[in-house]
């Protein structure tokens, strides 16, 4: 196995385990300093804006494509970044209701949910295999609401079910932005060359475009958006979450898909749901029945199955480095 696909695996599996830190920042630090998800939201991402834009700035070649960009592309990706408050808000509201063991398992469906739009929108996921796979993930899905406690919230449940699906609808504005359209991946259409924006310059705008969506919601909430209105035991969590699971979570991730594709690093990052599981048991005292156990076997073979199911020539690249 050569070095650039080594490092591209363990930037993978790194960019999935940045990502279950989240949940963990926010309900053990954040959420008690009295900080709502929507006050967190605008913190995490201002946080990863200015650090994805001082990552673009270190790159010359990124900097001449930012420069390069027309104004019709640059508002494409502002609205992409924007949609994607919509997953962060429900994930994070279910989080406040519901142990955040569940609410990973339950995004865990993603992958089977952009096959079927797919169907339509993006390059067609073939094959019973590939379709057995959503089948596998709704029954694991069961299981895991099967073993939910007598006092769990129902509507933490059904905002954490809405989370995978605004997540799968976010994930195809992401590849229509790198090229793939119905019948083709984004590198087929470039013969071979990659995403249409490089990942750099596509994470500075898109996590701006989140970040202000994040502070107008902040605004007409009525949330607090001054550095001195947040409680100082909330700080570590803000920090954490907005660094290690947006910025260098979004960062790892690009890089590996630039280097093993798009569908081989969200099999690496199908680790999330593994790290914030044991993250909720180890810090947070969350119980883990062997029912929601077995779901969440259930839940990751199938998402395992849905992205080895796929032909290598169909695999979506959403985002590579130029």
């Amino acid at each position: 196995m050569d070095r650039r696909r080594v490092v591209g695996i363990g930037l993978g599996a790194l960019a999935g385990a940045a990502y279950g830190t989240g949940p963990l920042f926010f309900k053990k630090y954040v959420f008690p300093a009295g900080v709502g998800w929507i006050e967190m939201l605008m913190w995490r991402f201002l946080f990863a804006t200015l650090v994805s834009w001082a990552w673009l700035a270190l790159q010359p070649r990124a900097r001449a494509a930012c420069r390069d960009l027309d104004r019709p592309t640059v508002a494409r990706l502002l609205f992409t970044g924007a949609f994607f408050v919509v997953n962060a808000s429900v994930y994070y509201a279910a989080i406040e209701r519901i142990d955040i063991s569940l609410v990973a398992l339950l995004m865990s469906a993603y992958p089977a949910l952009v096959a079927v739009l797919s169907l339509r929108l993006g390059y067609r996921f073939e094959g019973k295999l590939a379709w057995g796979s959503l089948g596998i993930v709704i029954a694991g899905s069961v299981l895991t609401i099967g073993g939910v406690n007598a006092g769990t919230s129902e509507l933490g449940v059904v905002l954490a079910l809405l989370s995978p699906v605004a997540y799968a609808f976010y994930i195809i504005l992401t590849a229509w932005m790198a090229g793939e359209r119905p019948g083709q991946t984004a590198d087929m259409r470039s013969k071979g060359r990659g995403a249409q924006v490089p990942p750099p310059v596509a994470g500075a705008i898109m996590m701006t475009g989140t970040w202000i969506t994040t502070l107008i919601l902040a605004l007409v909430a009525g949330q607090p958006v001054l550095p001195g209105e947040v409680p100082l035991d909330a700080w570590p969590g803000l920090v954490g979450i907005g660094i290690f699971a947006a910025a260098i979570a979004i960062q790892a991730f690009y890089a590996s898909a630039a280097r093993i594709g798009a569908a081989q690093a969200s099999l690496m990052a199908t680790v999330e749901p593994v790290v914030v599981i044991f993250l909720g048991i180890a810090f947070l005292s969350e119980a883990f029945s062997p029912i929601r156990a077995l779901g969440a076997i259930v839940v990751l073979a199938g998402v395992l199955l849905a992205q080895t199911a796929t032909p290598s020539e169909s695999r979506p690249v959403v985002l590579e480095e130029p």
